[in-house]
């Protein structure tokens, strides 16, 4: 065990790195750029989460990453001004490919157009292509992870891989995820990725100019990725037999291409406009539904293909050149080279069993050595690698593991055979017309196969990896319980012993050990016995978050049988069952053979259902520790209730058909496979041109083509050091030492950074903001789980990431008190922090007299919620640069680089000035990018400052969720009273905020709250609210911080009225909207002019443009009608109160009349950028009385810089946009003021004036190009409310509790918009991302306050499969607003807020199945009033439907009933 201290020096004693390091195994494919001289590598691809998949035997090898190669260390010295990256490369662009030169070298290919394909050849084949003279080589060390995420759960990191298969002369392609793609696995393979698709100097492809003209891209970070799935899905399809399209189509179909990217990620859009985009090619798609874009305006009634980016048929692009395959032919003796060639690098490639076995007899693998084949499983959390492997045996290439074997009693498939391919194999099966009877069982094993993890990692997972990941350890594997429920048997080889068991026998055997390979998976035919009568049964089912997979099962079922009828009692009996349950918590899948045996040979009837049921509860026992126990019982037991009820006599039809009896509905169908279908409003405005236009967003096509410049795209300087934290995971706890475990990754540490190591006159601070302070490192006493203790320091990211990972922390808890946690333990120990009277809400009314009013009261009720985290698709990342004269350059990721710089210059003791924070864009923010930025910025500036190198810390997304924190949890208790026609009387609230460990941002929570409470008249409100302080990560602002949670508050207390009085919550709500005057009473520094109050006649329009009445009326008959399906509608209102905030501006005009402008607003997706190229155009065209539309294309917006333009301020509170906005014009007006003089002497001289001529006169005149301002909003307007309003339908699974959202309808009132897709799109991202808040996130922590639901796997954002099936959303011109911004309003957080219909819905839903099951919700209380918290997820649905309704159900029908055929 190694001390930290053992790895301390001073800065002088650290060494260089060599020019040459020896290769390592351990090697990602890197996908977006590398390289400081302008080389770019490959372009658009990022990180995921392997949700189901594993690869071959022991699990995983070596890692391809997708986004950059993190250790550029030869690409030559310090990168300052990063404007001009990605421009100008002529070495690699949009690929790359191995070379001669080392092991893995890498170089451009010799006729290879642009490069990019990638291979890694081997030395059989090292040498067969030429070399350019002069080519530039890179050799692979540099290629080592920097795998943010590194668990194929993303889909950001998607590239094309294609292969080629010399003997039948055919290439397949498949999209993998980079971050788990094996380097050394895809020798010989080209490599696509998006910008290899195209880009800025060769063009850019149909798949990305759609992207960017259906405004499908926000911050950008996951687009890339997004263009790769899109474009894969589109080729692949052309491939297939169906007829020609039409010119400028694809053969994808629509139902297809809104699957296209179904494990692809965005936290941004809201998906729809994706959608659009992809179906855009779709051959049977209706031009006319698809949403606002830029090539055609929505009143044309005809719009046709050629308006749209053309398509060539199969892509257009070359996915495997000729000379590679050339190359591959002539190679093949070479490749049956022996493995051991291989040898000297640590990568093994055995051709054979027999070779493979002597590979792991043989000495070589003594110590670390990793068997692989799609290595998906370091995806999977608990099995992912904790130490570094310097030996790699890919068994993929053995033949006996991918052979596929058809007989007649079934088909065997080889182990390394991927999950996709198996789909294949099974679908082919399904529509040969030589097996009918296999064709059930084939059939719904593809389909469930297709719902196991995502598509990018179902192509490299095979299936032999998932069954022995299954075997090994407890993981829930849903293939291996859909193969146990068909019969599988397994064949072993075990040295020189060849095994065939059964997948039961072989599941229940110890953990396997590398002398026991799988060798394939055989899977039977099952035929019915028509002559005797039986019919073959066989149904799969799974309850998960998401309907189309990326999400692991809370359980899992198969159910084989045979069934025949009885005669004599004209009942079903069942014989050769076979009942396969897993991932409820079991060590793996298990047969309920008690079951089996009970109903084999009964008459099926509903008292054998139920005696079934009661028996199964008995076999599924979750083991203790697993989440959701009682849920993942009673989801087991509506799957045998499901697969037994249609075929019992004695259970009425509801029971047999459980989603019939309503004509008017697709219920018939599973309505989440519903297409998607949209109505995308919006009003452009010509008044300002182009400000009001819908334009394209700024610079989206290099978003798209991957060219766009992110943080962690900065090419790495020379000699970069990486940095990953070590946090404490106890709370409260004295830190007596932190050791490392003896290990190949902690022998790679170079550094350990702790609180010893701030400069003297320094601080020990990582977060500030004016409420006070928060510690960089905690020390000596960490505070809560997930502090930063210290920084390991390594020469790649992976290294650093896996020696993190090897720390051992001696904690000692001896005289401190217990840990506070919750809220009532602060309540307890009076932990709170203060809230200064600026920021505490005022009260309204006397609320002793409004009680003292009511006719009725609900004197306590309670709603909860838990925190959420940000997921922005970048997670936190900055590079700190030394310069000269002490001073440091940091690129950081953040919303608020001007605070980042005083808090790194605080911590290091020196000026602000010595301090240069650049921010060019961020990937995603939504508050976390603001305050929670500073501690990774000041983290690597300490590092680089210390070591006097270059530091690059980039979070790994276990870190990022562990120690970054996110939404305020908030406990609301309530009163209130009210009269019998439903006018609410009084409220008072009593909240509990939990702010966590410092004050960070928490002092606003209050005020914000209540604000969003107060949108409707209470009457009289009062309340009193407590900031809690707890051992907890510190919470800070996200996306609507505060009004979130009150608007939900606000509408469960209108909720629970409405149902006190049995009357529609509407027309409660309506009772209780504001007039002008109260709304003058309840914000009365907000509420506007009168007529700028819009929320009555936007909420009359929601309801009419809705139908809402009709289908209020219309979802009673369908509850009515389906016990097992119900559903619920709600319409919410929204008060919005945004505050502007100064900000700076500055626009130049060079001397060839082009424009450049820098403000302090961040551009993170909301499209901040575009809306001041707008402005720019617009005020500078005021000299022209045709405006200055023609002025957009020659205006540039520059990064952030703190020392080029000081008092950037927060981007932050949706007003970031108008502020920036706001500075232009008043910078613009000071040109025009310069400019207008001279404009109209050459007038005199000449009627047409052209912009080029004025500006080249003004500079001959030596007038001031550059124009400076700092806007600052009046005091009397800088506040003001917004408007909107949501409606959202839901209906929910009474067995599962899954939740689909029928419907989504949003009308939201932006003012005059600077630009409605921009606007549109903030609406619809804001409002999926509200839905996750909701209903979808859990945000879960363990004992001690550390989080443990950090990681994709885990945690469950908004995907494409869960978003409304029907979404309309309008924007609103609502005219002239004097102290607006060219009347604009704010869109970026509002509608977020409406999602809380969605929770609202939700609730009617359930209380329409309490109702159903009234004697099944518990006792006591009325089934119609009860407590639904926030996250709603389907597991809470279940739970407050009843995990018991189907005993109970059963239990209810007569005893005639129950007892028939018995």
């Amino acid at each position: 065990m190694l001390p930290a201290e053992a790895f301390r020096r001073t800065a002088s004693e650290h060494p260089l790195p060599p020019a040459a390091v020896p290769a390592t195994p351990s090697l990602l494919l890197a996908s977006r750029k590398s390289g400081g001289k302008g080389l770019s590598i490959i372009h658009g691809a990022r990180m995921g989460v392997a949700e189901e998949c594993a690869s071959s035997n022991a699990g995983s090898g070596h890692e391809i990453s997708s986004r950059r190669p993190a250790g550029s260390s030869s690409t030559g010295g310090g990168w300052r001004e990063p404007e001009g990256v990605g421009r100008g490369a002529t070495a690699m662009r949009g690929g790359l490919v191995a070379g001669e030169t080392g092991p893995c070298a890498l170089r451009p290919p010799p006729h290879a157009a642009q490069g990019r394909h990638l291979r890694c050849p081997s030395p059989a084949c090292s040498g067969a292509q030429g070399t350019s003279s002069g080519a530039f080589v890179l050799r692979c060390r540099l290629l080592f992870a920097l795998a943010f995420e590194s668990t194929g759960g993303c889909g950001a990191c998607v590239v094309l891989i294609a292969k080629y298969n010399a003997k039948t002369d055919e290439v397949t392609e498949f999209t993998a995820s980079s971050c788990l793609t094996l380097l050394y696995s895809i020798n010989l393979c080209s490599v696509i990725t998006t910008e290899g698709l195209g880009n800025t100097k060769d063009g850019f492809h149909a798949v990305q100019k759609r992207m960017s003209g259906f405004h499908a891209s926000q911050c950008g970070f996951c687009t890339p990725g997004m263009c790769m799935s899109i474009f894969t899905s589109l080729i692949n399809a052309d491939k297939s037999k169906r007829p020609e399209p039409p010119k400028g189509f694809s053969k994808l179909k629509v139902s297809e291409a809104e699957k296209a990217f179904s494990g692809n990620m965005c936290r941004c859009t809201g998906y729809r406009p994706i959608v659009d985009a992809c179906k855009s090619f779709a051959s049977d798609v209706d031009l006319e539904d698809l949403g606002l874009n830029i090539f055609w305006k929505r009143s044309d009634k005809n719009p046709d293909v050629s308006e749209l980016p053309s398509y060539t048929l199969g892509g257009g692009v070359c996915t495997f050149p000729d000379f590679l395959k050339s190359e591959i032919k002539s190679s093949l003796d070479h490749l049956n080279d022996s493995y051991i060639s291989a040898s000297r690098e640590g990568w093994y490639h055995p051709r054979s069993i027999k070779e493979y076995y002597e590979l792991i007899n043989s000495c070589l693998f003594r110590d670390s050595v990793k068997v692989v084949v799609g290595h998906t499983s370091s995806g999977v959390p608990g099995y992912k690698d904790q130490d570094l492997y310097n030996k790699y045996i890919d068994i993929s290439g053995i033949p006996e593991l991918s052979n596929i074997v058809k007989k007649e009693s079934g088909f065997e498939i080889g182990a390394a055979t991927t999950i996709s391919r198996t789909i294949e194999i099974l679908e082919q099966e399904c529509e040969s017309i030589s097996s009918p009877n296999g064709s059930v069982v084939f059939r719904k094993l593809a389909d469930h196969m297709s719902k196991v993890a995502n598509p990018f990692v179902r192509n490299t997972a095979s299936i032999g990896g998932n069954i022995i990941l299954a075997q090994k350890y407890p993981f829930p594997s849903d293939i291996a319980t859909i193969l146990l429920g068909a019969g599988a048997t397994v064949c072993l080889q075990v040295v020189t012993e060849r095994r065939q068991i059964t997948l039961e026998e072989f599941l229940k055997q110890p953990p396997l050990d590398p002398t026991t390979l799988l060798l394939s998976i055989f899977i039977p035919h099952w035929i019915s016995d028509y002559q005797g009568e039986t019919s073959l049964l066989f149904e799969t089912y799974r309850a998960a978050p998401r309907p189309l997979g990326n999400a692991v099962s809370y359980v899992n079922c198969a159910f084989l049988g045979l069934s025949s009828v009885d005669e004599q009692s004209d009942t079903l009996v069942l014989s050769n069952l076979r009942l396969a349950f897993g991932a409820y918590g079991t060590e793996h899948a298990i047969r309920a053979k008690k079951v089996e045996k009970f109903l084999t040979g009964k008459s099926l009837s509903a008292l054998v259902v139920l005696g079934a049921v009661r028996l199964l509860r008995e076999t599924i026992v979750p083991m203790e520790g697993t989440s959701h126990p009682e849920y993942r019982v009673s989801a087991a037991v509506g799957f045998l209730f499901s697969f037994l009820s249609p075929l019992a006599k004695g259970i009425p039809e509801p029971g047999k058909a459980l989603t019939s009896g309503w004509s008017n509905s697709a219920d018939t169908d599973d309505v989440r496979n519903l297409p998607l279908s949209s109505r995308r409003e919006t009003i452009s405005n010509d008044d300002y041109k182009p400000v009001g236009e819908p334009i394209k967003k700024y610079a989206v096509e290099l978003q798209a083509s991957g060219e766009a410049v992110y943080v962690d795209d900065i090419p790495a300087p020379k000699n970069c050091l990486y940095g990953e934290f070590i946090y404490s995971t106890q709370p409260l706890a004295c830190v007596k030492s932190i050791k490392f475990k003896s290990s190949l990754a902690s022998a790679k540490i170079i550094d350990v950074i702790t609180a010893k190591d701030i400069p003297c006159g320094g601080e020990n601070i990582g977060s500030a903001f004016m409420f006070g302070d928060e510690p960089l490192f905690g020390d000596p006493i960490a505070e809560y789980a997930g502090q930063a203790l210290g920084i390991v320091i390594a020469e790649t990211q992976r290294y650093a990431d896996m020696a993190a990972k090897q720390v051992i922390i001696e904690y000692d808890t001896k005289d401190l008190s217990p840990p506070i946690l919750t809220v009532d333990q602060a309540v307890e120990n009076s932990s709170y922090f203060s809230v200064p009277p600026k920021y505490f809400p005022k009260e309204v009314g006397d609320f002793s007299r409004g009680m003292a009013e009511a006719d009725h009261k609900i004197p306590a009720a309670e709603v909860k919620f838990a925190s959420e985290y940000y997921f922005y698709m970048e997670t936190q990342t900055a590079l700190a640069i030394p310069d000269e004269d002490n001073t440091l350059v940091v690129y950081s990721s953040s919303q608020y680089p001007e605070f980042a710089q005083r808090v790194i210059a605080r911590c290091l003791g020196i000026p602000f000035s010595n301090v240069r924070v650049i921010t060019r864009r961020v990937g995603g923010g939504f508050g976390g990018k603001a305050f929670r930025s500073f501690q990774v910025a000041t983290a690597a500036a300490l590092c680089a400052y210390k070591l006097r190198r270059p530091v690059r810390m980039y979070l790994n997304r276990n870190t990022d969720m562990v120690m970054i924190g996110g939404r305020h949890p908030v406990k609301a208790h309530y009163s209130v009273g009210f009269k019998s026609d439903g006018k609410i009387t009084a409220l008072h609230l009593d909240l509990l905020i939990n702010a966590g460990i410092s004050e960070d941002t928490s002092p606003i929570m209050p005020l914000n709250i209540i604000s969003s409470v107060k949108k409707y008249n209470w009457g009289a409100l009062s309340f009193d609210i407590k900031l809690c302080k707890t051992n907890n990560t510190s919470k800070s602002v996200m996306r609507a911080p505060g009004d979130t949670q009150g608007s939900l508050i606000a509408d469960a207390i209108i909720g629970h009225v409405a149902s006190v009085l049995s009357v529609d919550a509407n027309s409660v709500r309506e009772k209780n909207f504001h007039t002008y005057d109260t709304l003058q009473l309840f914000y009365p520094e907000s509420a506007g002019e009168a007529s700028t109050y819009t929320l009555h006649s936007i909420f009359d329009r929601l309801v009419s443009t809705s139908s809402y009445l009709d289908r209020a009326e219309s979802i009673k008959q369908f509850n009515s009608s389906n016990k097992w399906r119900k559903r619920g509608i709600s319409c919410v209102p929204l008060i919005f109160r945004a505050e502007q905030k100064p900000a700076p501006g500055r626009v130049s005009v060079l001397d060839d009349g082009s424009i450049v402008v820098e403000v302090g607003g961040i551009e993170i997706g909301q499209g901040l950028w575009t809306k001041v190229q707008q402005m720019t155009a617009f005020a500078l065209g005021q000299l022209w009385p045709n405006g200055g539309e023609d002025l957009l294309e020659r205006v540039r917006v520059l990064q952030a810089d703190t020392l080029n333009l000081i008092q950037g301020g927060l981007t932050a509170g949706s007003t970031g946009s108008e502020s920036s906005c706001a500075a232009t014009l008043q910078a613009c007006n000071m040109l025009i003021g310069r400019l207008k003089p001279v404009l109209d002497r050459l007038q005199q001289q000449s009627e047409n004036v052209s912009w080029d001529t004025l500006i080249s006169q003004a500079s001959k005149e030596n007038v001031n190009l550059s124009a400076s301002a700092y806007w600052v909003p009046g005091q009397d307007s800088y506040q003001y409310l917004n408007y909107g309003a949501g409606i959202s339908e839901v209906e929910i699974d009474l067995l599962t509790g899954a939740i689909t959202i029928l419907r989504g309808d949003l009308v939201y009132d932006c003012g005059k918009s600077m630009n409605p897709a921009v606007d549109l799109g903030q609406i619809e991202g804001s409002f999926i991302q509200g839905i996750g808040f909701f209903i979808y996130e859990e945000y879960v922590t363990n004992s001690d306050g550390l989080m443990i639901s950090n990681s994709t796997w885990d945690y469950k954002i908004p995907s494409v499969d869960i978003i409304p099936k029907q979404f309309n959303a309008e924007v609103l011109n609502t005219g002239y607003h004097k102290d607006r911004v060219l009347s604009s309003k704010a869109s970026g957080e509002p509608a977020l807020i409406a999602a809380s219909s969605v929770h609202c819905a939700l609730r009617e839903a359930i209380r329409a199945a309490r109702k159903e099951f009234a004697d099944s919700t518990g006792s006591g209380s009325s089934p119609l009033e009860f407590q639904m918290d926030v996250p709603a997820p389907m597991t809470l649905v279940k739970e407050l439907c009843g995990f018991d309704i189907v005993e109970k159900y059963l239990e209810s029908l007569p005893a005639y009933e129950r007892s028939a055929g018995a």
